[in-house]
């Protein structure tokens, strides 16, 4: 696993990480991968920095079989040569459309590009939003960022609409009080925000003490926990939705919750609930999966691994995220679906759903390309 276990990404690191080691330890108690081969996980902190995540690929890839975890856009697209030309399958804990048609990953998820097209579908007919409405966004300075404008952008030809203004920030800046003023100044009536989660806070925080309150839409991972129990929770109550995976903690009404929450239980008790937990819970489905191919096929090799990966066929998470269809990545589907959430303090990471699981007419209609790496 290569995440950054330390530093402002550590937030969502950690919790992903043990959502991944739950996962595994599951499969171990249950006697390993197709009953018979156990799995050792290990990890190195990335600290969110490409170069590092570089460093700690070589200093670990030769005694790895595959990576259930690469957290971060800048760190994949910086980690992928090395993966395409050492024949190794890795995870990415970030929702790219890139990610799609590359064989050596094995994403799981709706891309972040879906996620805003889906956003703006939600805003514009059960958000009070109209194509006449002053649609903005406000997006990290990377590829992580020009992600979810790629979405907005394809839902604004669509839609017909216009972005009336993008607002771009450096990850770790301290004062967002002239992209707040930018914003307003245009009128603003909705923005989509694609953050992480210690940005994402100085950004709202700069937003309420401006008096600045649009409806904003937050890609999923500008969000954790804290903030629903910082002093910001009513700013937020009021004006934010997020655009994510899965359901609220706790929601047995999808099949694989219960689940999920009794092996925390088990492995994990001092895990919070936490959706990035569920992500990295997820991934380690997607691995199983593939391993279980890998050995069924009789060969578990770089290469064995990335001849499995061409035979993968769809697989389900029970509701905690959307089925992908995988096989030859030039035939993949991904989930077209996404939860809208509004924040509530009352809930276990501080997220209500909205409206679950659902695609929009142009979401179904986004089709994703090989990276040009």
């Amino acid at each position: 696993m290569l995440s950054p276990l330390s530093g402002p990404v550590a937030v969502i690191g950690q919790p992903l990480t043990t959502g991944n080691k739950v996962w595994f330890d599951q499969v171990n108690a249950d006697g390993g991968i197709a009953g018979k081969y156990k799995v050792e996980l290990v990890q190195e902190d990335t600290q969110y920095k490409p170069d590092v995540a570089v460093q700690q690929y070589n200093k670990i890839k030769g005694d790895v079989a595959a990576f259930t975890q690469l957290l971060g856009t800048p760190s994949t697209l910086a980690v992928l040569p090395l993966l395409r030309a050492d024949k190794i399958v890795a995870a990415p804990a970030s929702l790219d459309a890139l990610w799609v048609r590359e064989e050596n990953l094995l994403p799981i998820g709706a891309p972040y590009q879906v996620q805003a097209i889906n956003a703006i579908d939600h805003y514009l007919t059960e958000g009070g939003g109209s194509a006449q409405s002053k649609i903005c966004t406000m997006i990290q300075d990377d590829v992580y960022g020009e992600a979810g404008q790629a979405g907005i952008d394809f839902a604004a030809e669509r839609a017909g609409f216009t972005v009336a203004t993008t607002q771009r920030f450096k990850a770790g800046t301290e004062n967002y009080a002239g992209q707040i003023q930018a914003l307003a100044g245009a009128g603003c009536q909705m923005v989509f925000l694609v953050a992480t989660p210690s940005d994402a806070g100085k950004i709202w925080g700069t937003a309420a003490q401006g008096r600045f309150a649009p409806r904003w839409y937050g890609q999923s991972p500008s969000w954790v926990g804290a903030l629903a129990k910082s002093p910001l929770a009513p700013y937020l109550q009021a004006n934010v939705l997020i655009a994510a995976e899965g359901t609220e903690w706790g929601d047995t009404g999808v099949p694989g919750m219960q689940a999920m929450v009794d092996r925390l239980g088990k492995f994990a008790p001092q895990q919070q609930p936490d959706y990035y937990f569920a992500f990295g819970y997820n991934q380690g489905r997607a691995m199983t999966e593939l391993l279980e191919k890998a050995v069924e096929r009789g060969d578990l090799s770089r290469e064995g691994l990335l001849a499995a990966s061409r035979e993968l066929g769809t697989v389900t998470f029970d509701g905690l995220s959307g089925d992908y269809q995988y096989g030859a990545a030039e035939n993949r589907n991904p989930p077209r679906t996404t939860t809208i959430f509004k924040v509530d303090p009352a809930k276990p990471f501080g997220l209500a759903t909205v409206k679950y699981n659902f695609t929009s007419e142009a979401a179904g209609a986004y089709e994703f390309v090989k990276a040009d790496i």
